[in-house]
């Protein structure tokens, strides 16, 4: 009964969530698989799947004055109505160029859809409330991308039906949101961005975020690509993409809340270590189910890697900077994102199928050492007590203010917290320059 009632005023925007990533999840498999069978080479493909990190990260700052302009409604109408022909339009213009437009268009739309249902979410809430109702959010959203991968099985890549089925789910995603009678919320402006005061005082967290953004993007957009060279058929790729996210949404939680109780970046190093070594033995896995267990416990590590890397953020910032500073890692995750593809594409291109696993053990590896660089040679400043893990997928400013908003009240509100805050700043920037 306390569930029902805490989901009671969100039920509606949970379930155009789930619609609406049940969509987004299977059109971004979708694309690989079909423009592997239009003959498209995988740098190329590598380019077009950039599209949509790009459109993300700009539709980043384009989201909150359209919502403003808009309303909440009308901009989650409007922007599902491009999902969804666009989604339509892959199967009738099949043209690189053209997809690669289409691509930066559903982006941008699609983190302005996130940006009003988080903004939904955040204010429909109380404040001991949200991260309760956030920790459903993801377990929401992870489970329809789980999902999404097994109308792969319905048909081929080939076929208008798994086309026509993406743009019917993004559809439906309006009926619950689009019936509510609840007000809609207001929404604040984009924090200031201090990204170059965050490179300076919090580089590892930084780096985490850009360097997953360069693994889990190549993950995101060339996996179908990997797996489909590897002789998996549409029913085996979407068993790899549903077991790796499966993993990342069990493993995720236990790895991030034992980083809650011990030294976050030596776990953050240990995890990102573990994460490379699994990549690398990928090309060594003597079968399909093999390689299947390696990519779920590589989804449990390698998701953890950018929620750990905000909660280490947050474990070294003032309290006002923490919304426009995880605001900046998101930027951060989507540029590595939007790089990924065409990276990992082109040496793919080079090298072959085994390339894209040992692309991203290269980018973990450049990570991980970093991390023990780090550690050696420079003390991580803690703002007195660590924040509390929260489970992430790449999300919206508005999903970050969710979740801060939720973090330490008690320690928040502590005025001594401050004082100490800036005494152990200043210490740290008169030993290390």
């Amino acid at each position: 009964m306390a569930l029902r009632a805490l989901l009671h005023p969100v039920r509606s925007v949970l379930w155009s969530v789930a619609l609406l990533l049940l969509g987004n999840g299977l059109i971004n498999t979708l694309l690989t698989l079909r423009g592997t069978s239009e003959g498209f080479s995988t740098s190329l493909l590598g380019i077009i799947m950039s599209g949509y990190f790009v459109g993300f990260v700009c539709g980043t700052w384009v989201s909150s004055r359209l919502i403003r302009r808009m309303g909440h409604i009308r901009t989650f109408a409007f922007c599902a109505a491009l999902c969804a022909s666009g989604a339509l339009l892959h199967v009738i213009f099949v043209n690189p160029w053209v997809w690669l437009a289409l691509r930066f268009v559903y982006g941008l739309s699609f983190v302005t859809l996130m940006t009003v249902i988080e903004s939904w979410l955040n204010s429909k809430a109380a404040s001991h409330e949200r991260g309760r109702i956030f920790a459903m959010y993801m377990l929401v959203n992870l489970g329809a991308i789980a999902v999404a991968q097994q109308i792969l099985r319905l048909d081929t890549s080939e076929g208008f039906l798994l086309f026509a089925l993406t743009a019917i789910l993004i559809s439906w995603a309006l009926l619950p949101i689009t019936m509510t009678r609840r007000p809609q919320p207001t929404i604040p402006d984009r924090p200031k961005s201090s990204l170059k005061a965050l490179i300076g005082f919090a580089p590892m967290a930084v780096a985490a975020s850009a360097l997953s953004g360069l693994a889990m993007g190549a993950f995101w957009a060339m996996t179908p690509v990997y797996a489909k060279q590897l002789g998996f058929d549409n029913g085996g790729i979407a068993m790899v993409m549903s077991i790796t996210i499966l993993g990342g949404a069990l493993l995720q939680i236990p790895i991030g809340r034992f980083s809650d109780k011990h030294d976050r970046p030596r776990v953050l190093t240990y995890v990102t270590i573990a994460a490379a070594v699994l990549a690398a033995l990928m090309p060594l896995a003597p079968n399909q189910m093999a390689l299947m267990g390696l990519f779920f416990v590589w989804g449990g590590l390698s998701f953890s890697l950018y929620p750990i890397a905000v909660a280490q953020l947050i474990d070294q910032l003032h309290p006002d900077e923490v919304v426009s500073g995880s605001s900046d890692m998101l930027v951060m995750q989507g540029a590595g994102s939007a790089v990924a593809p065409i990276a990992a594409g082109f040496i793919m291109h080079l090298f072959g199928a085994q390339a894209l696993p040992l692309y991203i053990a290269c980018v973990l590896a450049l990570l991980g050492g970093f991390a023990i660089y780090r550690r050696h040679r420079v003390s991580t400043l803690v703002t007195g007590e660590t924040a509390h893990f929260e489970p992430l997928v790449q999300t919206s400013a508005q999903g970050m203010e969710m979740i801060f908003d939720d973090t330490q009240p008690d320690l928040f509100d502590d005025p001594t917290f401050y004082e100490e805050h800036e005494r152990r700043r200043i210490i740290d920037a008169v030993m290390h320059g």
